[in-house]
């Protein structure tokens, strides 16, 4: 399959890209490429091939939650460059 320079202007446009005629025929070369390999990929006989997310087995990766001590208020708050006795002081953003 092939791409069309016009099809990579469109997609760039949908992106919100802008891009020089020098990338425009890069990417032109380029994804031109990139379908050609999936093009080669779909010559594949997958049957019986059960789809899946992930190329190995994943269960949950997180570390278990537990309770520590937190930061003290008064070391969390040394650094602000505006603060009262407990919060970090802001400018207004929505008004009053």
């Amino acid at each position: 399959m092939s791409l069309s320079r016009q099809e990579v202007e469109k997609v760039a446009l949908l992106a919100r890209l802008q891009l020089s005629e020098e990338e425009l025929t890069t990417m032109t070369t380029q994804l031109g490429q990139i379908l050609e390999y999936v093009d080669q990929l779909s010559e594949l006989d997958t049957e019986g091939v059960e789809p899946m997310a992930h190329a190995i087995d994943m269960s949950n990766v997180f570390a278990e939650d537990e309770v520590k001590p937190s930061l003290d208020r008064e070391d969390a708050l040394a650094n602000a460059p505006k603060r009262d006795d407990e919060c970090y002081r802001v400018p207004a953003v929505l008004g009053d």
